[in-house]
């Protein structure tokens, strides 16, 4: 058994750890109740429950293999080596045990019967819920002797549970197809799967996770084990980035049998942090107690190291908490045996006791490190001292930006076109580049609720940059001043001025530039916005195809080759095509008719559905490392369109 799986039970696991909570009523009818939406990301989520079912064995000591497979016919099969799912008649409900926890809703082995220490599934929907979603599920039992099989439809059972075989193995497979009736698609998306399965395997040392997607002529399948769990996470997530000290900081700690937690870091040249914490393997990716301790532990032991070594001075000020964590990427990871998530999405933990133990694991494991390793330690404080610097310089920056804006109303700002109704919900700043373009948007737009900024010159690279250049930057701090809500730890959402922040460029390889550097920007100091969904991109025609002169001319604006074409072949003989090269080349009505007008606009959402891979992307394609970005480029050219060379 791997060593991570510690908190094995020598309580039976069979039908009388089974408790039933309620039904199955109205999963079918309101399933986005259970599982988020009906949309891909709830359809992913049906693999996400049946996979946490054999984590949480492998939690409890009993399993170190799982199998992923997407099959031909696009139903999933889930197969563990875990204990298996109990056969025997259920003491209260008076069927098989396994057709109670595919059939009743929080029916299973997580509600106080003992046969799970500590689960990520307690909060989750479970398998009933998959079974109810699904249009067909089969599940499939090994106990060591007999092989039992049961099939469903729809939540219903179609057979008795029955043996189909002799087995000396154990474990439970089930094969499901999500019901057409529900979903709006059941196309898995390999890729998406696929980073939610590695991350499991970081966060489970030693458990081995086999995926295979076999719809393809060349089936794929990706082996994925992690020997070193969270450690090998971190050099993962530095892959693109530059270390700054080689070793990775690892330790752990408990409280008796009812918590532990796991801590690995490492220190980059970056100056965005990345901190990624898990509770009984589920994400937190609202924080919670865990990443509060952890906060507050690093802050006191990298300002006592300091002070202690002389590296701050009697008349320099306490590093701050986001000194501490500039250019850091850390993985806390507790598992607790009654973990109290909010709310039924599981994105905040609750554990006060969890602040606790992680903030004294850093006081003693952290401080030992330190003391142990006294060059590593000075880096790091080096890195935090100049994080400070900036940081103060950062201050006044911002505090001259506040004074000359109450001076003259903001010089910077000249540039703004602003909206009778800022501050609204509904109001919108466009952000668009170049003069010509802001020109053009200005008399197009709604005064009453559409701003437009322009912006021009090059623009500043945030991922190259510390805070301090942001605030100094002539083509950021208009930005900055005009959404009112400050950057970084001063970001404050009640401040905003505008519910929907579009970006309008150019249909070109500079126009994508300006729009990575943007979103680069309002990814590392306003990632709030993007999170909350207040971040678009607007989509401009790439061509105007028309026929006829003056009151006659009949219009079709397209964006892309084929609807050109399309439209060529519609208006017939005589229709001629104009190619955007620029938003500039629009006059004012075109641009609101086309991108403005909520009306006939179309707007792309930016939506942040994976952290981990959004960091990643802005590292290559922004930061200081070419051959990744080399990389990316080549990988990805095929998929490029609308290249204008």
């Amino acid at each position: 058994m791997n060593e991570n799986n510690t908190n094995v039970t020598e309580t039976a696991y069979d039908e009388n750890q089974i408790q039933v909570l309620e039904g199955l009523e109205a999963v079918r009818k309101r399933p986005g109740m259970y599982i988020g939406s009906v949309s891909i990301a709830g359809l992913h989520h049906l693999v996400y429950e049946i996979v946490d079912n054999s984590i949480d064995e492998a939690l409890a000591g009993h399993c170190d293999r799982i199998n992923v497979t997407i099959n031909p016919d696009n139903t999933v099969t889930v197969k563990d080596n875990g204990r298996g799912i109990p056969v025997g008649i259920h003491p209260t409900e008076g069927i098989p045990t396994v057709q109670v926890v595919l059939t009743i809703l929080h029916a299973g082995g997580k509600f106080g019967g003992g046969g799970y220490k500590v689960s990520g599934g307690l909060h989750g929907v479970g398998s009933s819920v998959v079974n109810a979603l699904s249009e067909r599920l089969e599940v499939e039992v090994s106990n060591g002797e007999h092989i039992y099989y049961q099939s469903y439809e729809r939540g219903k059972p179609t057979c008795e549970l029955k043996v189909i075989g002799d087995t000396t193995e154990t474990g439970t497979k089930i094969t499901f197809l999500p019901d057409a009736e529900i979903f709006e698609t059941l196309d898995f998306d390999y890729d998406v799967l696929l980073k939610r399965l590695r991350e499991q395997a970081f966060l489970n040392k030693g458990v081995r996770i086999i995926f295979t997607d076999n719809r393809l002529d060349e089936p794929r399948t990706e082996e994925l084990y992690a020997e070193g769990g969270i450690k090998e996470f971190i050099s993962f997530l530095n892959t693109n980035k530059d270390p700054i000290h080689d070793e990775i900081v690892y330790f752990e700690a408990k409280k008796g049998d009812d918590m532990e937690v796991e801590v690995a870091m490492q220190y980059t040249t970056a100056y965005s942090e990345t901190i990624l914490s898990f509770a009984n393997n589920i994400h937190t990716i609202d924080g919670g107690m865990h990443e509060t301790g952890f906060k507050s532990g690093l802050t006191r032991v990298l300002n006592d190291y300091a002070r202690k070594y002389k590296l701050l001075k009697d008349k320099d000020e306490n590093l701050s908490g986001e000194d501490t964590r500039e250019g850091l990427t850390v993985v806390i990871s507790v598992k607790v045996s009654e973990a109290q998530f909010e709310g039924q999405t599981k994105t905040k933990l609750g554990n006060s006791a969890a602040r606790t133990l992680v903030e004294g694991a850093l006081n003693d494991k952290l401080e030992a490190f330190l003391e142990e390793n006294p060059k590593i330690a000075r880096t790091i404080i080096e890195k935090t001292i100049s994080a400070s610097r900036a940081r103060e310089a950062a201050r006044r920056a911002r505090e001259a930006s506040r004074k000359n804006s109450a001076a003259s109303n903001s010089s910077l700002l000249g540039k703004l076109a602003r909206c009778t109704d800022e501050g609204a919900d509904y109001a919108e700043l466009f952000i668009v580049e170049g003069d010509s373009a802001g020109g053009s948007a200005k008399q197009g737009r709604h005064r009453r609720y559409q701003a437009v900024l322009p912006l021009w010159g090059k623009m500043l690279n945030v991922e190259k940059s510390r805070i301090d250049k942001v605030y100094s930057n002539e083509k950021l701090l208009p930005i900055i001043q005009a959404l009112g809500a400050g950057i970084g730890e001063d970001f404050n959402m009640e401040n905003l001025k505008y519910g929907k922040i579009i970006i309008m460029a150019d249909a070109d390889v500079d126009g994508a530039h300006i729009r990575t550097l943007l979103l680069t920007f309002f990814f590392r100091y306003m990632r709030q916005l993007i999170e909350e969904g207040h971040v678009y991109i607007a989509q401009p025609p790439l061509y105007k195809v028309y026929k006829g002169k003056n009151k006659d001319v009949v219009e079709r604006f397209v964006f892309d080759e084929a609807a050109r074409d399309a439209a060529i072949e519609e208006l017939g003989k005589g229709a001629k095509v104009q190619r955007y090269k620029g938003l500039g080349e629009m006059d004012p009505a075109e641009l609101k008719e086309t991108t403005m007008d909520p009306e006939k606009r179309t707007l792309l959402r930016v939506d942040m559905e994976d952290a981990i891979e959004a960091d990643r992307i802005f590292t290559i394609l922004m930061g200081e490392k070419v051959e990744p970005r080399r990389d990316f480029i080549e990988a990805n050219a095929k998929y490029v369109s609308n290249l204008d060379i």
